[in-house]
């Protein structure tokens, strides 16, 4: 086993993929290799484990999971799988109103927290883009953030919001650190802080909804579209390739729905 997932990592370096990815695949694969081991490395045993993993995951996380063992068969094994597409549920994720976004800031009494906060709601961006921002990438004379190689290792630019602009200004001038949100231990946080942040903000707040750091950024997205924002716009804000996948925020959105008038009310 050791053998074979040595060479799925060099796969994966030679195609310069992200760390995050890597440590994904090399998890997704590891594991499915535990449940073959013994019983062969065929279409058969991939059928079998995917048919086990559906009776205990979501279609989306065995989706991901069936993926990177296609990728393991065809470019370590070289073998070929003829599987079907795993079919999606296509819920919708719950995003917290304006007022509760207020009441989560309004809640979190910590500088440090509070401004993670407003940055995950105010700019739209990723747990990861939080703990990897340095203080070098903020331009506080033209309002912007470089957001360096994020997901698809790309970079992009996101506008710092005015009403956050002064105490992150200030923040960022309390330590001579390059790292713009320090650990307490120093070095970076963790995504467990940050979730940790959320929880406790929504607790105090008396949200009802799980609060966590994408849900901020499906309310970003979600709140510009309903103020009139362009897809294309929020498309590059978020840093999406397709416009697909920003297109997701169309039916989330309820601002359409709440203002069709039905015909009931002309009775």
């Amino acid at each position: 086993m050791d053998g074979l997932l040595i060479k799925l990592r060099q796969e994966l370096e030679i195609r310069n993929f992200s760390r995050k990815t890597i440590k994904s695949y090399m998890y997704h694969v590891e594991s499915f290799l535990r449940y073959s081991q013994d019983r062969g490395l065929n279409e058969n045993i991939v059928r079998d484990y995917i048919q086990n993993q559906l009776g205990k995951c979501n279609p989306s996380s065995v989706s991901l999971k069936l993926s990177t063992i296609k990728f393991f068969f065809e470019n370590v094994l070289h073998q070929e799988l003829n599987l079907p597409t795993i079919k999606k549920n296509k819920t919708i994720p719950e995003i917290l109103t304006i007022e509760e976004v207020r009441a989560l800031i309004e809640n979190t009494p910590n500088i440090k927290h509070k401004l993670i906060i407003k940055m995950l709601y105010g700019c739209g961006l990723r747990n990861g883009e939080i703990i990897n921002l340095k203080k070098e990438d903020l331009n506080f004379n033209e309002g912007l953030i470089h957001v360096h190689l994020a997901k698809g290792k790309k970079d992009r630019f996101v506008k710092i919001p005015e009403s956050m602009k002064l105490d992150l200004e200030n923040f960022a001038k309390e330590d001579d650190s390059n790292i713009l949100f320090n650990s307490n231990r120093g070095g970076e946080l963790t995504t467990k802080t940050i979730q940790l942040v959320l929880k406790n903000g929504a607790k105090k707040a008396g949200i009802k909804k799980r609060v966590y750091p994408h849900l901020l950024r499906h309310s970003f997205a979600t709140h510009l579209l309903e103020q009139g924002t362009d897809l294309r716009i929020i498309q590059k804000l978020l840093g999406h390739s397709d416009i697909k996948t920003t297109q997701i925020y169309t039916q989330i959105s309820q601002a359409s729905i709440k203002n069709v008038k039905s015909p009931l009310d002309n009775i």
